[in-house]
């Protein structure tokens, strides 16, 4: 299948910027006032400072790409070749299965600490089970994809077609749920084994499949020391490409601090692909998900029939 997509580049920020203060000056530019136009008579609000990132050696964003995901673009050589967007030494980071208590938050603090960004791909019951977690990872600046809702094999001998459609869709309303709002139309596949029909259907559905350049296999390995080597070894002979780790993995939550200063330390630059508009969930899917799963409700009973003072 032909897959046709575009990217646009977003302009460079520097090394210096949070997380946060990134994500809201791509985000939002004040346009030209024209020459011919009077001069307010309130003087207009200054723009916020970029907040400066504590680490001066700073791994940082090299550059912010945005991606129109029209007719499901593919990304990564293991699996797509049309779309080589990455130059020499840039890399991007993937995390996948979160959120996930402790590693997901270490993984945050390792990418905060060097003032950079990453994609975290959500199981959607992970999201359901972990909402206040996920919010984190989008309040941090990170792009937020999906990764079905249970991480079944969507080419499994006994998974029909609708059954692997009800993976993909049900797994965006869940992360949508837990963030409150819609995540980017940005999808990798369990196991990164790619049905044709889905990969079909994704392009339908306008929704970016990524696979990757370099596979971490964390989830193999005895000890962070084996995760960075893994790495290293893999980029620096392909000298750049979309690097897979888990960040339900406890060996990657302690690999990453490390791992980030050998990237710093290697020449490597982070990209940060950002989606061009949100995914658009199916309404039956986010009603089915409020009907089907036991997600965290608030209690509507009056005050008086849950609190009573028994001793004063």
């Amino acid at each position: 299948m032909r897959i046709a997509a575009a990217f646009i580049v977003a302009g460079a920020l520097s090394l210096g910027a949070t997380s946060a203060a990134w994500s809201q000056a791509a985000a939002a530019k004040p346009a030209a006032t024209p020459a011919a136009a009077p001069a307010p008579t309130t003087p207009a609000p200054a723009p916020a400072a970029k907040a400066a990132c504590a680490n001066p050696d700073a791994l940082g964003i090299s550059r912010i790409v945005e991606i129109d995901t029209t007719g499901g673009p593919g990304f990564g050589f293991e699996h797509f070749k049309q779309l080589d967007f990455l130059r020499d030494k840039e890399v991007v980071l993937t995390f996948d299965d979160g959120p996930w208590p402790h590693t997901t938050p270490a993984v945050l603090k390792a990418l905060a600490d060097q003032c950079t960004t990453g994609i975290f791909f959500a199981i959607g019951k992970h999201a359901t089970y972990h909402p206040e977690i996920l919010k984190q990872v989008a309040a941090a600046g990170h792009t937020i994809g999906a990764h079905t809702w249970s991480h079944a094999n969507l080419n499994g001998k006994k998974m029909t077609e609708q059954a692997a459609k009800d993976e993909i869709e049900k797994g965006f309303s869940a992360v949508k749920w837990a963030l409150g709002s819609a995540p980017a139309p940005f999808f990798r596949f369990p196991a990164l084994q790619h049905p044709p029909a889905m990969v079909t259907y994704l392009g339908t559905r306008n929704i970016a499949m990524f696979s990757c350049d370099i596979d971490s296999f964390d989830f193999k390995s005895r000890n962070a020391q084996q995760v960075i080597d893994t790495v290293m070894k893999k980029l620096d002979k392909l000298g750049k490409g979309i690097i897979l780790m888990h960040d339900f993995q406890k060996h990657t939550a302690e690999a990453l601090p490390e791992l980030l200063r050998r990237l710093k330390a290697g020449g490597y630059k982070v990209v940060k692909m950002r989606a061009k508009a949100p995914v658009e969930t199916l309404p039956q899917y986010d009603e089915e998900l409020l009907k089907s799963v036991k997600l965290p409700t608030v209690s509507t009973r009056p005050i008086s029939s849950v609190v009573k003072t028994v001793t004063e």
